[in-house]
Protein backbone atom coordinates (compact mmCIF):
# COMPACT_ATOMS: atom_id res chain seq x y z
CA UNK A 1 0.00 0.00 0.00
CA UNK A 2 2.77 2.56 0.56
CA UNK A 3 4.20 1.89 -2.88
CA UNK A 4 0.47 2.68 -4.70
CA UNK A 5 0.53 5.87 -2.20
CA UNK A 6 3.96 6.72 -3.66
CA UNK A 7 2.72 6.06 -7.08
CA UNK A 8 0.52 9.09 -6.51
CA UNK A 9 3.23 11.22 -5.48
CA UNK A 10 5.23 10.57 -8.16
CA UNK A 11 2.33 10.79 -10.64
CA UNK A 12 1.75 14.03 -9.03
CA UNK A 13 5.01 15.24 -10.22
CA UNK A 14 4.41 15.15 -14.06
CA UNK A 15 2.63 18.38 -13.48
CA UNK A 16 2.18 21.49 -11.81
CA UNK A 17 -0.77 21.18 -10.23
CA UNK A 18 -3.03 24.27 -9.11
CA UNK A 19 -2.83 25.71 -5.93
CA UNK A 20 -6.33 26.65 -4.54
CA UNK A 21 -5.99 29.16 -1.80
CA UNK A 22 -9.04 29.67 0.34
CA UNK A 23 -10.06 32.49 1.52
CA UNK A 24 -11.27 32.79 5.16
CA UNK A 25 -14.72 32.39 4.42
CA UNK A 26 -13.41 28.86 2.87
CA UNK A 27 -15.31 29.93 -0.26
CA UNK A 28 -15.28 27.14 -3.29
CA UNK A 29 -12.58 27.51 -6.08
CA UNK A 30 -13.72 30.24 -8.04
CA UNK A 31 -13.48 27.61 -11.58
CA UNK A 32 -16.61 26.15 -9.70
CA UNK A 33 -20.02 28.12 -10.70
CA UNK A 34 -22.75 27.10 -8.51
CA UNK A 35 -26.02 29.45 -8.88
CA UNK A 36 -26.50 31.98 -5.90
CA UNK A 37 -28.39 30.53 -3.20
CA UNK A 38 -31.48 32.60 -2.64
CA UNK A 39 -32.22 30.43 0.40
CA UNK A 40 -30.10 29.92 3.05
CA UNK A 41 -30.13 26.39 4.65
CA UNK A 42 -28.10 26.42 7.23
CA UNK A 43 -29.09 23.71 9.78
CA UNK A 44 -30.79 21.30 7.33
CA UNK A 45 -29.37 18.08 5.99
CA UNK A 46 -29.21 16.45 2.03
CA UNK A 47 -28.67 13.13 2.20
CA UNK A 48 -27.33 10.90 -1.58
CA UNK A 49 -28.88 7.83 -1.11
CA UNK A 50 -27.09 5.24 -3.02
CA UNK A 51 -27.14 1.29 -3.42
CA UNK A 52 -25.43 -1.38 -5.32
CA UNK A 53 -22.44 -3.85 -6.07
CA UNK A 54 -19.91 -3.17 -3.77
CA UNK A 55 -18.71 -6.88 -3.01
CA UNK A 56 -19.10 -8.60 -5.77
CA UNK A 57 -18.03 -8.01 -9.39
CA UNK A 58 -18.64 -4.28 -9.29
CA UNK A 59 -16.30 -3.72 -6.76
CA UNK A 60 -13.03 -2.47 -8.24
CA UNK A 61 -14.86 0.00 -9.95
CA UNK A 62 -18.14 1.11 -7.10
CA UNK A 63 -15.65 1.26 -3.84
CA UNK A 64 -14.02 4.14 -5.43
CA UNK A 65 -17.25 6.04 -6.03
CA UNK A 66 -17.66 5.37 -2.13
CA UNK A 67 -14.06 7.12 -1.63
CA UNK A 68 -14.98 9.60 -4.24
CA UNK A 69 -18.35 10.80 -2.48
CA UNK A 70 -16.71 10.32 0.85
CA UNK A 71 -13.64 12.87 0.04
CA UNK A 72 -16.27 15.12 -1.88
CA UNK A 73 -18.69 15.59 0.88
CA UNK A 74 -16.13 16.57 3.56
CA UNK A 75 -14.79 18.85 1.30
CA UNK A 76 -17.90 20.50 0.18
CA UNK A 77 -19.84 20.81 4.26
CA UNK A 78 -16.25 22.09 4.77
CA UNK A 79 -16.98 24.73 2.32
CA UNK A 80 -20.27 25.90 3.32
CA UNK A 81 -22.46 22.87 2.07
CA UNK A 82 -25.36 23.35 0.03
CA UNK A 83 -26.42 27.24 1.04
CA UNK A 84 -25.37 26.13 4.34
CA UNK A 85 -26.83 22.48 4.48
CA UNK A 86 -24.72 19.92 4.96
CA UNK A 87 -24.78 16.68 2.56
CA UNK A 88 -24.51 13.35 4.14
CA UNK A 89 -24.91 9.73 2.65
CA UNK A 90 -26.48 6.56 2.62
CA UNK A 91 -25.49 3.52 0.79
CA UNK A 92 -26.49 -0.37 1.28
CA UNK A 93 -24.36 -3.21 -0.64
CA UNK A 94 -26.47 -5.67 -3.51
CA UNK A 95 -23.51 -7.59 -3.71
CA UNK A 96 -25.16 -7.91 -7.63
CA UNK A 97 -27.70 -9.76 -6.53
CA UNK A 98 -30.95 -8.50 -8.10
CA UNK A 99 -33.50 -9.19 -5.30
CA UNK A 100 -31.23 -6.93 -2.50
CA UNK A 101 -31.85 -4.52 -5.03
CA UNK A 102 -35.60 -4.79 -4.55
CA UNK A 103 -35.14 -5.28 -0.94
CA UNK A 104 -33.15 -2.52 -0.11
CA UNK A 105 -35.16 0.04 -2.64
CA UNK A 106 -38.49 -1.40 -0.98
CA UNK A 107 -36.49 0.29 2.43
CA UNK A 108 -35.15 3.47 1.20
CA UNK A 109 -38.75 4.29 -1.12
CA UNK A 110 -40.71 3.35 2.53
CA UNK A 111 -39.18 6.25 4.46
CA UNK A 112 -40.79 8.84 5.78
CA UNK A 113 -39.77 11.39 4.16
CA UNK A 114 -38.68 9.12 1.15
CA UNK A 115 -36.09 10.18 -0.77
CA UNK A 116 -36.39 12.51 -3.73
CA UNK A 117 -33.51 11.22 -5.57
CA UNK A 118 -31.53 7.90 -5.29
CA UNK A 119 -28.24 7.19 -7.28
CA UNK A 120 -27.80 4.06 -9.02
CA UNK A 121 -24.89 1.71 -10.18
CA UNK A 122 -25.73 -0.73 -12.63
CA UNK A 123 -27.95 -1.09 -15.60
CA UNK A 124 -29.74 -3.60 -14.35
CA UNK A 125 -30.74 -2.18 -11.58
CA UNK A 126 -32.15 0.66 -13.73
CA UNK A 127 -33.99 -1.72 -15.79
CA UNK A 128 -35.42 -3.17 -12.71
CA UNK A 129 -36.40 -0.36 -10.62
CA UNK A 130 -37.40 1.89 -14.08
CA UNK A 131 -40.92 1.57 -13.30
CA UNK A 132 -40.81 1.60 -9.55
CA UNK A 133 -39.06 5.11 -9.34
CA UNK A 134 -41.38 6.31 -11.39
CA UNK A 135 -44.48 5.30 -9.58
CA UNK A 136 -42.71 6.50 -6.32
CA UNK A 137 -41.87 10.22 -8.02
CA UNK A 138 -38.22 9.57 -6.83
CA UNK A 139 -35.91 10.44 -9.97
CA UNK A 140 -32.21 8.36 -10.09
CA UNK A 141 -29.04 9.39 -11.51
CA UNK A 142 -26.61 6.59 -12.94
CA UNK A 143 -23.41 6.42 -14.81
CA UNK A 144 -24.64 5.13 -17.96
CA UNK A 145 -27.27 2.33 -18.33
CA UNK A 146 -28.82 0.22 -21.33
CA UNK A 147 -31.97 1.42 -24.00
CA UNK A 148 -34.64 -0.44 -21.65
CA UNK A 149 -33.14 0.86 -17.88
CA UNK A 150 -33.68 4.30 -19.23
CA UNK A 151 -36.53 4.46 -22.37
CA UNK A 152 -38.05 1.64 -21.80
CA UNK A 153 -39.09 -1.73 -23.85
CA UNK A 154 -40.19 0.89 -26.70
CA UNK A 155 -36.84 2.70 -26.63
CA UNK A 156 -38.47 5.64 -26.72
CA UNK A 157 -40.35 6.59 -23.06
CA UNK A 158 -38.02 8.83 -21.25
CA UNK A 159 -38.41 7.89 -17.73
CA UNK A 160 -37.00 9.16 -14.18
CA UNK A 161 -33.70 7.97 -14.28
CA UNK A 162 -30.72 9.72 -16.01
CA UNK A 163 -27.16 8.46 -17.05
CA UNK A 164 -24.31 10.87 -17.03
CA UNK A 165 -22.63 9.16 -19.97
CA UNK A 166 -23.52 8.41 -23.14
CA UNK A 167 -25.78 4.81 -23.89
CA UNK A 168 -23.50 1.74 -24.13
CA UNK A 169 -25.70 1.24 -27.40
CA UNK A 170 -24.67 4.96 -28.57
CA UNK A 171 -20.68 4.53 -27.61
CA UNK A 172 -20.62 1.16 -30.00
CA UNK A 173 -21.95 3.48 -32.43
CA UNK A 174 -19.44 6.30 -31.99
CA UNK A 175 -16.86 3.32 -32.13
CA UNK A 176 -17.81 2.41 -35.44
CA UNK A 177 -17.50 6.09 -36.48
CA UNK A 178 -14.29 5.79 -35.43
CA UNK A 179 -13.46 2.73 -36.70
CA UNK A 180 -14.55 3.90 -40.39
CA UNK A 181 -12.32 7.32 -40.18
CA UNK A 182 -9.23 4.59 -39.37
CA UNK A 183 -7.08 7.68 -37.72
CA UNK A 184 -4.74 5.80 -36.76
CA UNK A 185 -4.04 3.44 -40.07
CA UNK A 186 -4.68 0.08 -37.84
CA UNK A 187 -8.48 -0.82 -39.28
CA UNK A 188 -8.07 -1.77 -42.29
CA UNK A 189 -10.91 -1.65 -45.06
CA UNK A 190 -13.25 -3.89 -44.08
CA UNK A 191 -12.83 -3.89 -40.53
CA UNK A 192 -15.02 -6.99 -38.42
CA UNK A 193 -16.21 -6.60 -35.12
CA UNK A 194 -16.60 -9.60 -32.64
CA UNK A 195 -18.87 -8.66 -29.44
CA UNK A 196 -17.50 -10.22 -26.47
CA UNK A 197 -19.00 -9.96 -22.63
CA UNK A 198 -21.13 -10.61 -19.91
CA UNK A 199 -24.30 -11.61 -20.07
CA UNK A 200 -27.22 -9.45 -18.50
CA UNK A 201 -27.87 -5.86 -18.98
CA UNK A 202 -25.22 -4.41 -19.20
CA UNK A 203 -22.72 -6.46 -20.76
CA UNK A 204 -25.20 -7.04 -23.90
CA UNK A 205 -26.60 -3.76 -23.88
CA UNK A 206 -24.35 -2.33 -26.83
CA UNK A 207 -25.12 -5.46 -29.31
CA UNK A 208 -28.96 -3.89 -30.51
CA UNK A 209 -30.41 -4.61 -34.13
CA UNK A 210 -29.72 -0.26 -34.14
CA UNK A 211 -26.40 -0.64 -33.56
CA UNK A 212 -25.61 -3.79 -35.60
CA UNK A 213 -27.29 -1.49 -38.58
CA UNK A 214 -25.65 1.75 -37.45
CA UNK A 215 -22.56 0.30 -37.50
CA UNK A 216 -22.78 -1.57 -41.08
CA UNK A 217 -24.10 2.26 -42.43
CA UNK A 218 -20.50 3.36 -41.21
CA UNK A 219 -18.78 0.46 -43.51
CA UNK A 220 -17.75 -1.58 -40.44
CA UNK A 221 -19.94 -5.40 -39.93
CA UNK A 222 -20.80 -6.30 -36.46
CA UNK A 223 -20.58 -10.89 -36.41
CA UNK A 224 -24.65 -11.16 -35.79
CA UNK A 225 -23.69 -13.85 -32.94
CA UNK A 226 -21.95 -12.52 -29.39
CA UNK A 227 -19.74 -14.51 -27.81
CA UNK A 228 -20.83 -14.60 -23.94
CA UNK A 229 -18.73 -15.10 -20.55
CA UNK A 230 -19.13 -14.81 -16.97
CA UNK A 231 -17.42 -12.30 -14.22
CA UNK A 232 -16.13 -15.95 -12.68
CA UNK A 233 -14.74 -17.08 -16.24
CA UNK A 234 -11.13 -17.52 -16.48
CA UNK A 235 -10.60 -19.01 -20.02
CA UNK A 236 -12.59 -17.57 -22.51
CA UNK A 237 -9.99 -18.78 -25.64
CA UNK A 238 -12.73 -20.51 -26.92
CA UNK A 239 -15.00 -17.33 -27.57
CA UNK A 240 -12.12 -15.34 -28.65
CA UNK A 241 -11.47 -17.99 -31.24
CA UNK A 242 -14.61 -18.30 -32.29
CA UNK A 243 -14.75 -14.60 -33.20
CA UNK A 244 -11.42 -14.89 -34.86
CA UNK A 245 -12.55 -17.84 -36.90
CA UNK A 246 -15.84 -15.58 -37.95
CA UNK A 247 -13.54 -13.06 -39.35
CA UNK A 248 -13.04 -10.58 -36.39
CA UNK A 249 -10.44 -7.77 -36.16
CA UNK A 250 -11.71 -6.46 -33.82
CA UNK A 251 -13.21 -7.48 -30.60
CA UNK A 252 -15.10 -5.16 -28.08
CA UNK A 253 -16.47 -5.79 -24.93
CA UNK A 254 -18.84 -4.33 -22.63
CA UNK A 255 -17.67 -5.20 -19.29
CA UNK A 256 -15.30 -3.22 -16.52
CA UNK A 257 -12.11 -4.78 -14.23
CA UNK A 258 -11.26 -8.55 -15.09
CA UNK A 259 -13.75 -8.59 -18.02
CA UNK A 260 -11.41 -6.78 -20.11
CA UNK A 261 -8.54 -7.69 -19.17
CA UNK A 262 -9.28 -11.00 -19.79
CA UNK A 263 -9.73 -10.51 -23.48
CA UNK A 264 -6.83 -9.02 -23.63
CA UNK A 265 -4.77 -11.99 -22.20
CA UNK A 266 -6.35 -14.51 -23.64
CA UNK A 267 -5.47 -12.39 -27.05
CA UNK A 268 -1.76 -12.33 -26.15
CA UNK A 269 -1.77 -16.40 -24.50
CA UNK A 270 -3.47 -17.23 -28.16
CA UNK A 271 -0.61 -14.81 -30.28
CA UNK A 272 -3.26 -12.88 -31.86
CA UNK A 273 -2.10 -9.99 -30.84
CA UNK A 274 -1.05 -8.72 -34.84
CA UNK A 275 -4.58 -10.45 -36.14
CA UNK A 276 -6.78 -8.37 -33.66
CA UNK A 277 -7.37 -4.48 -32.27
CA UNK A 278 -9.62 -4.63 -28.63
CA UNK A 279 -11.99 -1.84 -28.03
CA UNK A 280 -14.60 -1.15 -25.23
CA UNK A 281 -16.88 0.73 -23.47
CA UNK A 282 -15.71 3.58 -21.23
CA UNK A 283 -15.10 1.24 -18.26
CA UNK A 284 -12.32 -1.03 -20.40
CA UNK A 285 -10.56 1.68 -19.96
CA UNK A 286 -10.35 2.23 -16.26
CA UNK A 287 -7.67 2.09 -13.25
CA UNK A 288 -8.68 -0.92 -12.39
CA UNK A 289 -8.32 -2.94 -16.26
CA UNK A 290 -5.19 -1.66 -16.59
CA UNK A 291 -3.90 -2.42 -13.08
CA UNK A 292 -5.42 -6.06 -13.40
CA UNK A 293 -3.23 -6.62 -16.52
CA UNK A 294 0.01 -5.87 -14.68
CA UNK A 295 0.64 -9.68 -14.48
CA UNK A 296 -0.42 -10.56 -17.78
CA UNK A 297 2.40 -8.78 -20.36
CA UNK A 298 2.20 -8.61 -24.39
CA UNK A 299 5.31 -8.81 -26.79
CA UNK A 300 5.80 -5.29 -26.31
CA UNK A 301 6.46 -5.59 -22.56
CA UNK A 302 3.56 -3.96 -21.46
CA UNK A 303 0.46 -5.24 -19.76
CA UNK A 304 -2.02 -6.93 -22.48
CA UNK A 305 -4.59 -4.12 -22.47
CA UNK A 306 -1.96 -1.62 -23.76
CA UNK A 307 -3.71 0.01 -27.34
CA UNK A 308 -7.05 -0.57 -26.11
CA UNK A 309 -9.79 2.35 -27.47
CA UNK A 310 -12.33 3.05 -26.06
CA UNK A 311 -15.14 5.98 -24.70
CA UNK A 312 -13.60 8.74 -22.97
CA UNK A 313 -16.79 11.17 -22.41
CA UNK A 314 -15.48 12.83 -19.36
CA UNK A 315 -11.70 14.31 -18.30
CA UNK A 316 -9.59 12.13 -17.13
CA UNK A 317 -6.93 12.09 -13.86
CA UNK A 318 -3.95 12.76 -16.55
CA UNK A 319 -6.07 16.63 -18.02
CA UNK A 320 -4.24 18.26 -15.27
CA UNK A 321 -4.46 21.71 -17.28
CA UNK A 322 -8.14 21.14 -16.45
CA UNK A 323 -9.31 22.96 -13.20
CA UNK A 324 -11.65 20.16 -12.04
CA UNK A 325 -8.80 17.58 -13.07
CA UNK A 326 -6.24 19.33 -10.99
CA UNK A 327 -8.62 19.99 -8.08
CA UNK A 328 -10.00 16.41 -7.86
CA UNK A 329 -6.16 14.94 -7.96
CA UNK A 330 -5.36 17.56 -5.10
CA UNK A 331 -7.77 16.15 -2.78
CA UNK A 332 -7.46 12.63 -3.97
CA UNK A 333 -3.33 12.94 -2.35
CA UNK A 334 -4.81 14.96 0.35
CA UNK A 335 -6.72 12.00 1.27
CA UNK A 336 -3.94 9.27 0.72
CA UNK A 337 -5.82 7.71 -2.36
CA UNK A 338 -3.86 5.09 -3.69
CA UNK A 339 -3.59 4.10 -7.90
CA UNK A 340 -6.74 1.71 -7.65
CA UNK A 341 -9.25 4.41 -6.43
CA UNK A 342 -8.02 6.87 -8.64
CA UNK A 343 -10.54 5.65 -11.41
CA UNK A 344 -13.48 6.40 -13.19
CA UNK A 345 -15.99 5.69 -10.19
CA UNK A 346 -14.07 8.66 -7.84
CA UNK A 347 -14.51 11.00 -10.49
CA UNK A 348 -17.69 10.40 -10.88
CA UNK A 349 -17.76 10.43 -6.72
CA UNK A 350 -16.64 14.30 -7.18
CA UNK A 351 -18.83 15.18 -10.16
CA UNK A 352 -22.17 13.60 -8.57
CA UNK A 353 -21.39 15.71 -5.61
CA UNK A 354 -21.08 18.82 -7.04
CA UNK A 355 -23.89 17.69 -10.08
CA UNK A 356 -26.34 17.26 -6.43
CA UNK A 357 -25.22 20.29 -5.76
CA UNK A 358 -26.45 22.80 -8.47
CA UNK A 359 -29.56 20.13 -8.84
CA UNK A 360 -30.27 21.38 -4.97
CA UNK A 361 -29.70 25.30 -5.34
CA UNK A 362 -31.83 25.72 -8.48
CA UNK A 363 -34.40 23.47 -7.25
CA UNK A 364 -34.82 25.38 -3.74
CA UNK A 365 -34.54 28.84 -5.28
CA UNK A 366 -37.20 28.08 -7.65
CA UNK A 367 -39.52 26.48 -4.94
CA UNK A 368 -38.21 28.42 -2.00
CA UNK A 369 -37.64 25.65 0.71
CA UNK A 370 -35.65 22.61 1.52
CA UNK A 371 -38.94 21.20 2.47
CA UNK A 372 -41.08 21.66 -1.03
CA UNK A 373 -38.37 19.94 -2.87
CA UNK A 374 -39.58 16.43 -3.67
CA UNK A 375 -38.66 14.36 -6.62
CA UNK A 376 -41.18 15.65 -9.01
CA UNK A 377 -39.10 19.23 -8.66
CA UNK A 378 -35.92 17.73 -9.26
CA UNK A 379 -36.65 16.14 -12.61
CA UNK A 380 -38.24 19.68 -13.28
CA UNK A 381 -34.67 20.51 -12.71
CA UNK A 382 -32.67 17.79 -14.49
CA UNK A 383 -34.88 18.41 -17.49
CA UNK A 384 -33.45 21.77 -18.40
CA UNK A 385 -30.33 22.19 -16.91
CA UNK A 386 -27.16 22.18 -18.97
CA UNK A 387 -24.72 22.47 -15.88
CA UNK A 388 -20.96 21.09 -16.52
CA UNK A 389 -19.68 19.52 -12.84
CA UNK A 390 -15.96 20.32 -11.74
CA UNK A 391 -15.49 20.52 -15.84
CA UNK A 392 -15.70 16.71 -16.27
CA UNK A 393 -18.44 16.63 -18.09
CA UNK A 394 -21.70 18.42 -18.97
CA UNK A 395 -25.17 17.49 -17.75
CA UNK A 396 -27.25 18.14 -20.47
CA UNK A 397 -30.52 16.22 -21.11
CA UNK A 398 -31.84 18.39 -23.80
CA UNK A 399 -34.71 20.18 -22.31
CA UNK A 400 -35.87 15.90 -20.96
CA UNK A 401 -35.91 14.62 -24.41
CA UNK A 402 -33.11 12.29 -23.28
CA UNK A 403 -32.15 10.56 -20.95
CA UNK A 404 -28.38 9.72 -21.27
CA UNK A 405 -25.62 12.66 -21.82
CA UNK A 406 -24.78 12.31 -25.64
CA UNK A 407 -21.54 13.72 -25.40
CA UNK A 408 -18.35 11.15 -25.79
CA UNK A 409 -14.96 11.04 -27.70
CA UNK A 410 -12.74 7.76 -28.27
CA UNK A 411 -9.38 7.34 -26.56
CA UNK A 412 -6.17 4.92 -25.69
CA UNK A 413 -5.05 3.31 -22.76
CA UNK A 414 -1.56 3.18 -23.05
CA UNK A 415 1.24 3.09 -20.08
CA UNK A 416 3.92 6.44 -18.72
CA UNK A 417 7.47 6.03 -19.62
CA UNK A 418 9.95 6.01 -17.21
CA UNK A 419 10.79 9.70 -18.03
CA UNK A 420 7.31 10.61 -17.50
CA UNK A 421 6.98 13.15 -20.45
CA UNK A 422 4.64 10.62 -22.63
CA UNK A 423 3.42 6.98 -23.07
CA UNK A 424 5.56 4.20 -22.85
CA UNK A 425 6.73 2.50 -26.11
CA UNK A 426 7.68 -0.79 -24.67
CA UNK A 427 8.17 -2.50 -21.13
CA UNK A 428 12.34 -1.48 -21.77
CA UNK A 429 11.13 2.15 -21.45
CA UNK A 430 8.46 1.92 -19.05
CA UNK A 431 7.66 3.37 -15.71
CA UNK A 432 7.71 0.44 -13.29
CA UNK A 433 7.02 0.97 -9.62
CA UNK A 434 7.58 -2.98 -7.65
CA UNK A 435 4.80 -3.44 -6.03
CA UNK A 436 4.26 -5.19 -2.35
CA UNK A 437 2.86 -8.37 -3.65
CA UNK A 438 6.03 -8.98 -5.80
CA UNK A 439 4.39 -8.13 -9.12
CA UNK A 440 5.03 -4.83 -10.82
CA UNK A 441 2.72 -2.27 -11.35
CA UNK A 442 2.93 0.09 -14.71
CA UNK A 443 0.92 3.61 -14.72
CA UNK A 444 -1.68 3.42 -17.31
CA UNK A 445 -2.35 6.87 -19.04
CA UNK A 446 -5.23 7.68 -21.21
CA UNK A 447 -4.90 9.46 -24.53
CA UNK A 448 -7.52 11.24 -26.55
CA UNK A 449 -8.17 10.26 -29.86
CA UNK A 450 -10.52 12.81 -30.86
CA UNK A 451 -12.75 15.75 -29.50
CA UNK A 452 -15.60 15.72 -27.89
CA UNK A 453 -19.12 15.27 -30.02
CA UNK A 454 -22.50 14.20 -30.30
CA UNK A 455 -22.55 10.25 -30.07
CA UNK A 456 -25.15 8.63 -32.25
CA UNK A 457 -29.07 8.33 -30.89
CA UNK A 458 -29.13 4.06 -31.56
CA UNK A 459 -32.70 3.53 -29.90
CA UNK A 460 -34.90 2.07 -31.11
CA UNK A 461 -36.61 4.58 -33.92
CA UNK A 462 -33.93 6.86 -33.31
CA UNK A 463 -32.11 9.09 -36.03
Amino acid sequence: MRKLILTLVILALLVSMAVFVQAQDMAMPDFIQHSDCEVDLTGETITIYHFGDISGAYAFITQPLLAGLADAIAYYNAHGGVCGAMLATDNRDTGGDPAQTQAHYDYYSSLDPKPSAVLLYASGDAELLRSQVEEDGIVSLISAGSVEGLYGEDGQTPGWIYATNPLYADQLGSFCEFVAADPMGVYGEEPVIGYISWPGAFGQAAFTPETIAYCGEQGVTVLETPEIFLPTDTDISGQVLNLVDAGATILYTNTLASGPFLVAKTVVDLGLEEDVQLAGVNWALDTSVALLSRTALGSDGLPAVNGIVGSLPFRWWSETSEPGVAFVREQAAANERSLPTQNIAYLLGFSTVDLYTELYIQTVNRLGSLDAVDGAALKETLDGISYSPLGLFTADWQGGELRAVPTNRMAMMMFLNATMDGPATSGDDALKIPNDDGTTIYVPILVPLTEFAPAPDLRPGGE
